[in-house]
């Protein structure tokens, strides 16, 4: 993979904040539809699968951001 540019790394950055922050909340959302019994399944089902896309995302810019060094 070539090497990012600072320009490229910035916005790489704050796209994963926004991510984490993202996940962050779905996270909030979906405990507290469940202790409160309010959300049907399919909806905590669709939340959680939103919260492991975002994480997916998460983890494919952190492989950019950090370099495959093989020892």
């Amino acid at each position: 993979m070539p090497k990012l540019d600072v320009i490229q790394e910035v916005q790489l950055r704050a796209q994963l904040q926004n991510l984490i922050q993202q996940h962050r909340d779905l996270d909030t959302a979906i405990h507290s539809l469940a202790e409160t019994g309010t959300g049907d399944q399919l909806q905590l089902r669709r939340l959680k699968k939103m919260k492991l896309d975002i994480k997916d995302k998460i983890q494919a810019i952190e492989n950019m951001l950090i370099p495959d060094i093989i020892a």
